[in-house]
């Protein structure tokens, strides 16, 4: 084993929800990032049933022309910016992905990302992920990605990580067995959580053999913007890679 590294819904009744931390908007948005999220996010924006009812992701990337052409549906928590998000739909056609991320100016950031390089193969819910993960069925999700997730520092908000005993659980359902987590983290204490509890998790493997494994991102990777000013301030991030083990 490697040495290991250094870290609802708006109509949902109140007391089913599940609670979203951070923040949901930032800066006042450019009047072209306005519009796109008034033109092109209807295109795209997807919302999990209200009422309970499991959805085919695949089903997600109809059009109205017929068939989507899509093979695999991968999903992103929480994709900032939208720069791998953008690079994985540009450079797997075929693949559908899903994008979660309730900070509207990450969403408008994607949008114009989408607007320049004219991907089809991306839909958005710009809110929370979890009530969309519950209405996936079992195992209907190639690989997920929780990459750069907020560290929520102090000790007390900890339980406000993404990547913790619930969540893990609710992804080993929805992957498909061999489906691949990626999570990143350029924060040391993150890293080690994410690690330490998706290797205690039973239904995940990490994939890792070498050091190098964790601490070079693959070259399928695409790198972020919050990656690249990481590496700018000195900080050194952490690539984790685990597979959905076998059911049964």
């Amino acid at each position: 084993m490697p040495d290991r590294p250094p870290g609802p819904r708006d109509d949902a009744p109140a007391d089913l929800r599940e609670k979203v931390y951070g923040r949901r908007r930032g800066r006042r948005l450019r009047l072209y990032k306005t519009n796109l999220l008034e033109t092109l996010l209807p295109r795209l924006a997807i919302e999990p049933p209200a009422d309970g009812r499991r959805v085919d992701p695949v089903s997600l990337f109809v059009t109205p022309e017929g068939a989507s052409g899509i093979m695999d549906v991968w999903l992103e928590v929480g994709f900032g910016s939208g720069e791998h998000l953008a690079g994985q739909a540009a450079a797997h056609p075929d693949i559908g992905m899903i994008g979660c991320e309730p900070f509207l100016n990450g969403v408008a950031n994607l949008l114009e990302h989408i607007d320049a390089g004219g991907q089809r193969n991306i839909r958005i819910l710009a809110d929370d992920a979890r009530p969309l993960i519950d209405a996936l069925p079992d195992a209907s999700i190639g690989r997920c990605f929780v990459l750069f997730p907020d560290p929520w520092p102090k000790i007390r908000h900890h339980k406000r990580r993404f990547i913790g005993p619930d969540n893990l659980a609710r992804l080993s359902r929805v992957l498909k067995d061999g489906a691949e987590l990626r999570m990143a983290s350029d924060v040391m204490g993150v890293a080690m959580w994410m690690l330490e509890h998706t290797w205690r998790h039973p239904d995940f493997e990490w994939l890792a053999r070498t050091a190098e494994d964790w601490r070079r991102r693959p070259d399928d990777w695409p790198q972020s913007r919050y990656e690249q000013k990481g590496i700018e301030a000195g900080r050194k991030p952490v690539f984790l890679r685990f597979r959905r083990k076998p059911r049964g």
